[in-house]
C-alpha cells in the first residue's frame, strides 16, 4: 500500500493528514474554511487519491496559513507515499474545462521543485478565496513535493469556475503522473538512475 501520515503543528496551524495513493478518491476534509474543504474534495475525487484531512489554523487573521500550511503537509505526505517512485509514470498532464474556464496541468515527479503559474490579466478571485491563496498552496505543495507543477489559466469569468478548473486539473495530471506502469518492470522513470 503506497500510503502516509503525516503532522505538522505550529503556532498557526494544527495539521492531520492520511492519504492512499491506491484509492478510490473517498475525502474526509475538515479545515474550516469551507471553500477550500470543496477545492480539496474534489483533489481527492479526480485523483483518486483517498484524502483524510483535519486542520485547525489562525483563520480569525485570514485563511492564509490554513491554505498554505495545508500544501506543505499534503505535499511531505504525497512524496513519502511515493518512496523510491519506482514503476510510477512521473508525468502528468490535464486539460481541464468548467464551464466558461480552461485550465491546463502538467507535473513531473521529478525531486526538482519549480512552480509556473500563469493566468490572464485580470482572473477573477473565488468569492472567499483569492487566487493568489491558490497560488500559495500549488507553491507549498510543489516545494514540499518536490515537483516541477506549470498550471496555466487560459481564460474564465468566474473566479469559483477558475479555482476549481486549477484543483481538478491539478488531481487529473497527478493522478497520471502516481500511477504505476505495469512496462516499466518496477524501475525508477530516469535514465539516471534516481529521482
Amino acid at each position: 500500500m503506497r500510503t502516509a501520515d503525516c503532522k505538522r503543528t505550529t503556532g498557526e496551524t494544527d495539521i492531520a493528514l492520511a492519504l492512499n495513493l491506491d484509492g478510490t478518491g473517498r475525502a474526509d476534509v475538515h479545515t474550516g474554511h469551507a471553500f477550500f474543504d470543496h477545492m480539496l474534495n474534489l483533489l481527492a475525487r479526480h485523483s483518486l487519491i483517498d484524502l483524510s484531512l483535519t486542520c485547525h489554523g489562525d483563520l480569525e487573521v485570514d485563511a492564509h496559513h490554513t491554505i498554505e500550511d495545508t500544501g506543505i503537509v499534503l505535499g511531505d505526505c504525497l512524496l513519502a507515499a511515493l518512496g523510491d517512485k519506482k514503476g510510477i509514470r512521473r508525468y502528468g498532464c490535464a486539460y481541464v474545462p468548467m464551464d466558461e474556464t480552461l485550465c491546463r496541468c502538467v507535473i513531473d515527479l521529478s525531486n526538482r521543485p519549480y512552480l509556473e503559474f500563469r493566468a490572464f490579466p485580470g482572473a477573477a478571485d473565488a468569492p472567499n478565496m483569492p487566487l493568489s491563496l491558490t497560488v500559495e498552496f500549488l507553491r507549498a505543495l510543489t516545494n514540499n513535493l518536490r515537483c516541477n507543477l506549470h498550471v496555466e489559466v487560459f481564460y474564465g469569468m468566474d473566479g469559483h469556475h477558475i479555482a476549481e478548473a486549477v484543483f481538478k486539473s491539478l488531481a487529473r495530471a497527478l493522478r497520471q503522473a502516481v500511477e504505476t506502469d505495469s512496462r516499466t518492470a518496477g524501475m525508477i522513470p530516469s535514465t539516471k538512475g534516481t529521482l
